[in-house]
């Protein structure tokens, strides 16, 4: 960690003085809040277009990165886009999730992979990628191909070879054990597969300790949504790297008492978990809700404030969320790609096809 009082685990500099001075242009689709974006910018890219459908991040987007257009995918003019040599596209990934319903392509999400191909074979760019949760790798469609091998299939029709790679996000400098799928397709005239980047080993300045107990921006509203009573109560009994198992049966609401008593048939859940200081923290996610995820603070009863999960997801102090309520911001941020591990990801493509 630098002095400073400014948050800084990234080493955007180091990094930078590897790269060639190059500057690929980006198209970028389902662009929220802009740390996929982000990543890439300080890679040296050049945003020539984004696009997203939620109102709610146009300003933030705007104030950190440049101009978004607010529209459906689906109602944009595809002919009218400007030429780009990559396209970023984190799809909307909730049928993937383990917890969603895994509907393969064959539903709105498939709908607009489909806008992705459109374009694809519209502009033909170097490099296309997708982002998408963990359980994407065992989703499948309905002819019972994986969602990996449908994909693949997809974009070999359209002139794409495709690599694909489960990544956490704390081995590319983000503090947080985050999995995702990334999925890269080169045009198939560029001859060499993507190679992803190697994990980073050093992993001590991740830790939770390290990323709040640098002083919040001075000039900054400090943001939090507060918990509801009944959560607020539930954690007063939740040591630090605790959770729910820490609860004495008694003060449990009857819905979690009936978990309690047939803990195995619930697939032994850790509700209401509350990291320790020295553990790297858990998935954000863009419910914030903290029965089902690691929202508490180690040692204060209450959420995380914006900017702390902000720093969790690697955007730096300086990235501003604007222009609506705490609620959308924790949503916004628990939605995007981090940011540093985007960078990683834009160096990686930058040494490979654009040096």
């Amino acid at each position: 960690m630098t002095a400073t009082t400014q948050f800084n685990l990234f080493s955007w500099q180091n990094n930078l003085k590897e790269l060639p001075d190059t500057q690929p242009k980006v198209i970028s689709l389902f662009s929220g809040c802009g740390g996929f974006d982000y990543g890439f910018n300080k890679a040296g890219y050049e945003i020539v277009f984004a696009n997203d459908i939620e109102s709610s991040v146009e300003k933030t987007y705007k104030y950190n990165l440049g101009d978004i257009l607010i529209k459906d995918i689906q109602e944009i003019d595809k002919k009218s886009l400007p030429e780009g040599d990559i396209i970023l596209a984190g799809i909307p990934c909730q049928p993937f999730s383990s917890a969603g319903n895994r509907n393969s392509t064959h539903d709105d999400r498939g709908v607009l992979f489909g806008q992705v191909i459109e374009i694809l074979k519209l502009k033909k760019p170097k490099i296309v990628i997708f982002e998408n949760v963990r359980g994407f790798l065992s989703a499948k469609d309905e002819n019972g191909l994986t969602m990996p091998e449908r994909i693949t299939l997809e974009l070999k029709n359209v002139g794409y070879n495709l690599s694909y790679k489960l990544l956490n996000a704390a081995d590319y400098e983000v503090p947080q054990n985050r999995y995702r799928v990334f999925l890269v397709g080169v045009r198939d005239d560029l001859t060499s597969p993507f190679i992803f980047p190697e994990p980073l080993l050093d992993q001590e300045e991740l830790v939770i300790k390290k990323v709040i107990e640098k002083p919040l921006p001075e000039d900054e509203e400090i943001e939090m949504w507060n918990l509801s009573p009944q959560s607020l109560h539930l954690t007063k009994f939740i040591p630090e790297g605790g959770s729910w198992k820490d609860i004495p049966y008694q003060e449990l609401p009857e819905r979690l008492k009936k978990m309690r008593n047939n803990i195995k048939e619930y697939r032994s859940p850790n509700f209401y978990r509350r990291f320790s200081l020295q553990e790297i923290m858990g998935t954000i996610t863009a419910a914030a809700t903290p029965e089902n995820s690691g929202i508490i603070h180690p040692l204060e009863n209450r959420r995380y404030s914006v900017r702390e999960i902000a720093r969790f997801q690697s955007f730096p102090d300086h990235f501003k969320f604007l222009g609506c309520s705490v609620m959308q911001k924790y949503k916004m941020i628990g939605n995007a790609v981090p940011s540093q591990l985007a960078f990683h990801l834009a160096k990686s493509i930058k040494l490979q096809y654009f040096s």
